[in-house]
């Protein structure tokens, strides 16, 4: 099936505008969206589908599924859906996960141990240089950086991870092609090429005011822990704190001074459990144990890695996953498209592969391309 072919009915489900929970079902009763459409308005309806989203399901705005499938054609562009098996699998566990995502950049990179910074939109030169200063850091220990493009502390740390060589996330509010601000076109193109870019709305989405509280959930669900570098009594980070500790997320805050009022978000983060940190270090070292659980199931396998001569020279076919990508690895960088031929496996399996073999030390990744450390 063509890679349109595949889309289509996922953006089918998705212009509906029926709602994540019951497309979530719909998907997972049926195994995928071709049959899921095909169940019909009653099935439809008993999976939570309200009746305005039937009535789209069946007749569905054409001009909106042209403009998606047009974004979907630039071999950057990915949409991952609920059955997907590239699926973030952190994402799955919060309350109310979206049934689809639509990514410009690495896919891949919603599989790495991520760290949220966040604060207010209107921060200081101090708290803007703060951000920068813990995301180029948490980038250097291994750390993909995820934010929401805003300005003020997200913009900030964005810059900051890009400058720095690191891996970073922007989770948008609106569609995966629009900017907003529209000032930072040019960080979010930066970011596509150089990371990712995320949303679960469709292409051309315009900005709207309920769309950032949910935006900051994909955020949160992506995320290991959460920094909130400055925040008002009211903004929006404390919200995405507030999430993240629901969703059993670290929460660290930074303190500042009793005189600014960006600070006092913060200060209130603090007296409700929040993690007062004053460095990057504090912050990796309470991820690390994290980190470490999120690669463990993968870890049993790496004992095999290299591949032992007696077997590789006896050209046995059924050779673990992992040995298949350890040779499809060079001392040369890889890209992911040439790993995927080479070894015959799946995105979802080598960018799972590729994440363990990295942070065991075995592997190095450099712009999207991978090769081995020592022999």
């Amino acid at each position: 099936m063509s890679a349109c072919a595949e889309h289509e009915p996922l953006l089918r489900l998705l212009h509906s505008g029926a709602a994540a929970s019951a497309l979530r079902r719909l998907l997972d009763t049926h195994g995928g969206a071709a049959a899921a459409l095909a169940a019909g308005r009653r099935d439809w309806a008993s999976h939570g589908v309200d009746a305005v989203a039937c009535t789209a399901l069946l007749r569905p705005d054409a001009a909106a599924l042209a403009r998606s499938l047009r974004w979907l054609e630039a071999p950057t562009h990915h949409l991952l859906g609920w059955g997907d098996a590239a699926y973030p699998p952190l994402l799955r566990r919060i309350a109310s996960p979206p049934a689809m995502l639509f990514v410009a950049g690495d896919a891949d990179l919603l599989w790495r141990p991520t760290v949220a910074i966040v604060g207010s939109r209107t921060a200081t030169a101090g708290g803007r240089v703060n951000a920068g200063q813990f995301a180029a850091a948490l980038a250097r220990a291994g750390l993909c950086i995820g934010s929401g493009l805003a300005a003020g502390i997200d913009a900030a740390a964005h810059q900051a991870t890009l400058d720095a060589g690191g891996m970073t996330v922007a989770v948008l509010g609106t569609g995966p092609d629009i900017a907003y601000p529209a000032r930072h076109r040019a960080l979010m193109a930066r970011i596509a090429e150089a990371g990712a870019v995320v949303s679960e709305h469709p292409p051309g989405t315009q900005p709207l005011r309920t769309h950032f509280p949910s935006r900051n959930r994909i955020l949160v669900g992506l995320s290991l822990g959460i920094v909130v570098v400055e925040a008002a009594i009211r903004s929006g980070a404390l919200i995405t704190a507030r999430l993240a500790g629901d969703a059993g997320r670290e929460v660290f805050a930074l303190p500042g001074s009793i005189h600014n009022p960006m600070a006092r978000g913060c200060h209130r983060l603090i007296r409700e459990g929040a993690a007062l940190v004053e460095t990057p270090t504090e912050v990796a070292e309470t991820l690390a144990p994290l980190v470490r659980d999120l690669v463990r199931g993968l870890r049993g396998e790496l004992a095999s890695c290299p591949v032992e001569p007696e077997r590789e020279a006896a050209g046995l076919p059924d050779l673990p996953d992992i040995n298949r990508l350890w040779q499809a690895l060079g001392h040369d960088p890889t890209g992911m498209d040439e790993l995927l031929e080479r070894s015959g496996l799946t995105a979802a399996a080598v960018s799972s592969m590729l994440l363990a073999l990295e942070l065991e030390g075995r592997v190095a990744a450099e712009h999207g391309r991978y090769s081995r450390i020592g022999v």
